[in-house]
């Protein structure tokens, strides 16, 4: 067997990118194919149904169900302020009354008098689609959203938390074995997209979120760190939906682990590029990594020219550049330098694919092939 494939990350200084900018249910296409569109460019827009309030309007007023009606100062489709009264009751010779109140601003939208109840439907949710990334509208899916196609670096990271965000980069280590510090964070990092070292903390990611940097880009975090950041043990749940006023991406790992030489470079050489970061990660089927995309406008100006990206369909190869994703050389770079055909038996007594991997330290080692995934260089 000459190669696997093997899936892996992407970090390419050059490459065309698809992005499909979609909305939950119909809505209203905002551009057209051939548009130019920036990255925070509303693009298509709609609006959700409000949420629904119940009152016990005939409880509240101390009558009967079925007399619901005779009280109502409001009709069904009518529209209601927040404390608007909706409905009054005389009791005791007229001397007293009881109003019912709505709680919240909406429409009525239905009053039974089987239960007693009155509905009240809350504003409709407006939602918006950006384009995400700068580039152009190639494709038009009609009331749904549309394709944006951009050209440029690309830079997939292994794990991450937050949603879609915009900055331009700014490098806060000089080196990737550097841990970034909040010390690095006391100049003027308000809407920018951090580039660390080796590390980052809780408590460097909270200074962030404070000083309102869009998001972190970093070699490796700490499991403990992650945790008390969250708040909670994030398990193997889908990430991308915290709102905890940073986005993260971790290129490399957990622990202490410095970023791969060509990922720090390929950040250092677009220094100061506006981009967009999402760190959603979904490991399971279906995978999703968190990306950094830097909008380039030429081939040239990526500072790579004849810079092409790696056929990840082509599968493994003896020379392929992996990156190990297990235990016991988790996170170690290197390239292959064999793939043997027959099946050979690991610690685990299973009979398992293997390949010889060269780390850059020069030391060699046998892995099971599904250990490792390809780097795009």
């Amino acid at each position: 067997m000459a190669h696997a494939y093997t899936p892996g990350l992407r970090v390419t200084p050059w490459t065309k990118i698809l992005k499909e900018r979609r909305l939950p249910l119909a809505g209203e296409v905002l551009v057209k194919k051939g548009d130019r569109v920036k990255a925070e460019q509303v693009v298509a827009r709609t609006e959700l149904p409000g949420n629904v309030q119940p009152i016990k309007a005939a409880s509240i007023l101390g009558q009967h169900q079925q007399d619901l009606m005779e009280y109502m100062l409001k009709t069904e489709g009518a529209s209601v302020e927040k404390g608007e009264i909706i409905a009054t009751a005389k009791s005791f010779f007229g001397l007293f009354k009881s109003h019912c109140f709505a709680p919240t601003q909406g429409t009525i939208e239905s009053i039974s008098t089987v239960t007693g109840q009155v509905i009240i439907r809350e504003p409709p949710i407006p939602v918006q689609v950006d384009a995400y990334v700068s580039g152009e509208v190639v494709e038009e899916i009609p009331e749904q959203g549309v394709i944006v196609e951009t050209e440029g670096a690309f830079i997939q990271g292994i794990f991450g938390i937050g949603g879609e965000v915009h900055g331009v980069i700014a490098m806060a280590c000089e080196s990737q074995e550097e841990a970034l510090t909040e010390g690095h964070l006391d100049g003027d990092v308000e809407g920018k997209v951090v580039v660390g070292g080796s590390l980052v903390t809780e408590a460097v990611l909270r200074k962030a979120a404070a000083k309102g940097v869009r998001a972190i880009v970093v070699g490796g975090i700490d499991a403990s760190d992650l945790q008390q950041f969250l708040g909670y043990d994030l398990g193997v749940a889908i990430t991308g939906s915290e709102h905890l006023g940073v986005s993260l991406v971790v290129t490399e790992g957990f622990g202490e682990m410095a970023m791969a030489e060509r990922t720090f470079e390929l950040l250092q050489r677009n220094a100061g590029r506006y981009c967009s970061v999402n760190g959603a990660t979904q490991i399971r089927a279906g995978v999703m990594r968190p990306e950094v995309v830097i909008p380039i406008e030429t081939e040239a100006d990526s500072g790579a020219p004849g810079a092409k990206a790696l056929d990840m369909t082509e599968g493994l190869k003896v020379g392929s550049p992996v990156r190990v994703i297990r235990a016991p050389y988790f996170g170690g770079l290197g390239v292959v330098t064999d793939l043997p055909s027959a099946l050979e038996v690991v610690d685990s007594g299973a009979k398992v694919r293997i390949l010889k991997v060269k780390f850059k330290d020069g030391k060699e080692a046998v892995v099971p092939r599904a250990n490792v995934e390809m780097i795009e260089e």
